[in-house]
């Protein structure tokens, strides 16, 4: 594999040494777990999954991977992190999770090997981990299948972004590790649009996801000032 992946080391270090507890319920990665139905509801919307080949990039330990291969679709999961690929595939053992694989390879080296194999491609809270996101849209177009689609997650990156999942979810309410955040890499729905029209991909759909801190409990919206997901379609 080429010297220049785009990966952060530093990131990929903080994600292994938490992989132990990527499927605690209520470890740091109970915010996954909770967002993890909305999220599959929202792309079965879209594009119901039974049948379909997909490939989830920056799958960490299969949370979305896992409950996709359950709704009917037959998954492939890829990381860098070789600790939370091997909690991935633990879990798909002893849950007896049908039609799930796990890889540790970039999205780009599979883009060059296994380009326009794929029906639908998720990329769901990993691009502001990257380097080069936009390069990881990239893969993803060349991944799917012309009129196939790309669901992709993120952070956006304003004021209110800033005080709700950097300050409010790691230092005040500690849902997650402090440092899980770089506020520097969060990225605008316009500027992950622009990614997504650079690389052949029409926007089609976008939802936002709230969090409120009194009954503990996450739902979609149209508000996408904060978290935020949308759906892109490979012009055919």
């Amino acid at each position: 594999m080429s010297n220049q992946v785009n990966a952060d080391p530093a990131e990929l270090a903080k994600f292994s040494e938490l992989a132990h507890r990527w499927w605690d319920m209520d470890s740091e990665f109970r915010p996954l777990h909770d967002i993890n139905p909305l999220r599959l509801g929202w792309i079965q919307a879209i594009q119901p999954l039974s049948g379909l080949k997909v490939v989830d990039i920056g799958c960490g330990g299969g949370i979305l991977a896992d409950s996709m291969a359950r709704a009917g679709a037959d998954v492939l999961g890829i990381d860098l992190a070789s600790k939370a690929l091997k909690v991935a595939q633990l879990h798909a053992l002893e849950a007896q999770t049908p039609h799930v694989q796990y890889r540790e390879i970039s999205a780009e080296a599979l883009a060059s090997e296994r380009a326009g194999q794929f029906d639908a491609v998720t990329c769901m809270e990993m691009l502001e981990h990257v380097p080069d996101p936009q390069s990881v849209v990239r893969a993803c177009a060349d991944l799917v299948k012309p009129g196939g689609w790309v669901f992709l997650s993120t952070i956006n990156r304003n004021a209110k972004a800033f005080a709700l999942a950097i300050v409010g979810a790691e230092y005040i309410l500690n849902m997650i590790p402090r440092g899980t955040h770089e506020y520097s890499k969060m990225i605008r729905p316009s500027e992950l649009a622009h990614y997504c029209r650079e690389a052949g991909l029409s926007l089609a759909h976008t939802k936002g996801l709230e969090y409120n801190p009194l009954t503990r409990r996450y739902r979609l919206s149209d508000d996408t000032s904060v978290n935020y997901m949308i759906a892109v379609r490979k012009v055919a």
